[in-house]
């Protein structure tokens, strides 16, 4: 059923995209979803060279890097005007060095380099946006050494989405420079629908997030409220493509540990981009070892590139299930409540027979748990998620593997 359902979605997304005659093939980038750090969660408009050079600095010593964070982004408020040419400079009191000079210190560091831009005049906090220097701005961002483009959807007027966005595309790729691009739609006009033939890498679902557990604040919405948004479009997502849930609030200070490992276990399902948006230079060893967890990441960077499904829903328990490229699954048992709840895995959600023994493993643990046939009963804290690899044992005396 799932197989079908994902099938069905994926058959109406090539369906739109061959009514388009003139849609874009895939550009051959992000094919797991892309990984780095982002300004705007904990910085917003209190940007400069300093801060993104300490935070690509702290990317590196935190191991982050080498945990599969490499894109460094940074978000709007980098702007400065435009000169009678039409040319972007960057704002000259925060970026005095240049932003060539920044994307340069950036990949010195064995990192990629990312910038932020709009589709309209102005992009949300009024800098200039790129309507109509599409091509001048792909141009200066290459020459930059630009690796990532996130482009934002404020001041859009009347443009039609999906045409708005190809022009951006097109003009990326005129470049000759692999550029991921990231639609920042804010899900308005169901991008899952048009953004991969329009040349997007990801594209946003919803609004934004804000660093809390349930409910919104204004027109943002909390880890719950975005998740609730997910399910019936995991169909459209795969290696190249990819839903995007928003930027990761991890170690921002508004939710308890146990809802940041949640938080980012559930976006590892989602097989979200994980773009970290905390000060990497103050993290606390939890949060780091929340943001490198390794097994976690490695499920959120799986090459089957199959979008995990919400399985099953009672109250404020909910299952979530996602096939990965093994063989195995990876499995949620979220607790959304405020009371501790009795959390049961059966074998039916994951579309396998009561009798097969399973091997288990804890991703948050790292241990592994008792082989089980038929369900699994686990207590769970208030607000908070467990987070499991399941394979289907072997016959006696055959290896297997126990990671």
């Amino acid at each position: 059923m799932l197989l079908m359902g994902c099938l069905a979605c994926a058959a109406s997304a090539v369906a739109l995209a061959d009514f388009r005659a003139e849609s874009l093939a895939a550009n051959g980038l992000a094919p797991t979803p892309p990984m780095g750090w982002n300004s705007w969660n904990r910085f917003g408009c209190n940007i400069s060279e300093t801060i993104i050079r300490s935070q690509a600095d702290a990317l590196v010593s935190s191991g982050m890097r080498d945990a599969g964070y490499v894109y460094v982004v940074v978000d709007d408020c980098w702007h400065g005007e435009r000169d009678a040419a039409g040319n972007i400079h960057a704002d000259p009191a925060r970026f005095p060095s240049g932003i060539k000079a920044l994307a340069d210190y950036v990949h010195g560091k064995g990192l990629k380099f990312g910038i932020y831009s709009d589709v309209g005049d102005l992009t949300c906090q009024h800098r200039p946006g790129s309507r109509g220097h599409e091509y001048q701005d792909a141009r200066q961002y290459a020459d930059w050494g630009v690796d990532y483009l996130k482009y934002d959807w404020c001041d859009a007027g009347t443009l039609d989405a999906a045409s708005a966005y190809e022009t951006m595309a097109r003009a990326l790729r005129a470049t000759g420079r692999p550029i991921v691009f990231s639609i920042c739609e804010w899900g308005k006009n169901k991008p899952w629908l048009w953004a991969a033939a329009s040349g997007g890498n990801l594209w946003r679902t919803t609004e934004d997030i804000f660093d809390g557990w349930e409910g919104k604040q204004g027109i943002s919405l909390s880890v719950l409220e975005i998740l609730d948004a997910q399910p019936g479009l995991e169909g459209y997502a795969g290696p190249g493509h990819w839903n995007d849930p928003d930027m990761l609030e991890v170690g921002n200070g508004g939710m308890t540990e146990d809802e940041y490992r949640a938080h980012f276990s559930l976006w590892a399902m989602l097989a979200a981009p994980l773009m970290a948006g905390n000060d990497l230079t103050s993290m606390s060893d939890a949060v780091r070892r929340i943001l490198t967890n390794r097994e976690v990441i490695a499920v959120d960077q799986d090459r089957l590139g199959v979008e995990g499904h919400r399985a099953a829903r009672n109250g404020d328990l909910e299952v979530w299930v996602r096939p990965l490229e093994d063989g195995a699954r990876a499995v949620v048992l979220l607790n959304r409540g405020h009371q501790s709840a009795h959390a049961m895995l059966e074998w039916s959600m994951l579309r396998l027979p009561d009798y097969l023994p399973l091997h288990i493993r804890d991703l948050w643990r790292h241990a592994n748990r008792p082989d089980a046939t038929s369900h699994l009963a686990i207590e769970l804290p208030p607000t908070s998620a467990v987070m499991l690899r399941v394979v289907p044992a072997r016959p006696a005396g055959a290896a297997h593997d126990r990671r």
